[in-house]
């Protein structure tokens, strides 16, 4: 009953919280931008064209007018149409979160559950070998540029091997899977580096508690504590570090479905900004924010069955 009590509060108060969301992004997009008909229209565009465009897109109405038109979109998902395409945008993102979904869900899952594996053991052989190894391998990892993995591995998977395909997407079960695997590989490198850093460090933080040393006074094993004890203790930072990460997937990778031709969200986000398409952006940002209030709280239900002790109030 608590709990029930608990959401529905914190469900009342992401109200506000997304009304200011949307006076932010009317700010950006109505204000600080700008006047769009420049953009769209050119330079050498006429007093009279910039009028009449501004008139058919509804930028002439009071600013209070368009801000609700915002407000309202964030409630109903009415997102309007866009600029570029003339389509409505909520079919256009209907159509785009299936190629992200298949694209970044699986990568997301597998390199999560290899990076907790590796950090569990890089921290259990910590200050050896293994560690030192891992260690340089995840620095180095993420000091090169996604940008350069992907272009190597399309040149040399792709194109000189042919063991994948360099480019495109093909709708159902199981025809996507040819074209996911190599920009899901590289995904998962780019994700292991700061997985495996953060996942160590929360598990050596841990480790030197006293609890742990009191466990250790008592006999058992390492394996034991590493496993029944400190595992358990960090679930709360692991929950937190992976969840909230889980809004980006629904936005897509915007590098990986450019460059791999994938008809997702971030190919989607990508050409709105380079058609100057305002509308598809505005909903691209309220989805995300909206999409990581949803995340947050459930966030804090899994805290409370990863830790009985939590109590939300």
């Amino acid at each position: 009953m608590d709990n029930l009590k608990y959401f529905l509060k914190r469900l009342l108060q992401t109200i506000p919280i997304l009304l200011g969301v949307c006076l932010i992004i009317f700010l950006l997009f109505h204000i600080v931008s700008g006047d769009p008909t420049h953009l769209i229209l050119g330079k050498n565009a006429t007093k009279q064209q910039m009028a009449e465009l501004r008139e058919q897109l509804g930028l002439n109405r009071h600013w209070f007018i368009q801000y609700l038109d915002v407000v309202k979109s964030a409630f109903t998902f009415d997102f309007g149409s866009s600029w570029a395409t003339k389509q409505n945008i909520a079919n256009m993102v209907k159509e785009g979160i299936t190629p992200s979904l298949t694209l970044t869900l699986p990568a997301f899952i597998i390199s999560t559950i290899f990076s907790l594996m590796l950090g569990v053991l890089v921290a259990y052989y910590r200050g050896g070998k293994v560690d030192r190894y891992v260690r340089v391998i995840c620095i180095c990892g993420m000091s090169i540029p996604s940008l350069s993995y992907i272009l190597f591995f399309q040149w040399s998977l792709a194109y000189k091997l042919g063991w994948f395909d360099i480019s495109g997407y093909d709708f159902g079960f199981p025809n996507f899977i040819p074209y996911i695997i190599l920009p899901g590989i590289i995904w998962i490198i780019l994700s292991i580096g700061p997985d495996v850093r953060f996942f160590r460090t929360v598990i050596l933080d841990e480790l030197y508690q006293d609890y742990v040393r009191t466990a250790r006074a008592k006999g058992l094993n390492e394996v034991t504590v590493l496993f029944k004890h400190v595992l358990k203790n960090t679930l709360i930072p692991i929950i937190t570090y992976v969840v909230i990460q889980l809004p980006y997937l629904i936005l897509g990778a915007l590098l990986l479905e450019s460059f791999f031709s994938i008809p997702g969200l971030g190919g989607l986000i990508l050409s709105a900004l380079n058609n100057n398409d305002f509308p598809v952006l505005k909903a691209m940002a309220i989805l995300s924010s909206i999409a990581i209030i949803i995340f947050s709280l459930i966030t804090d239900f899994l805290y409370t069955l990863a830790d009985p002790r939590v109590k939300l109030k």
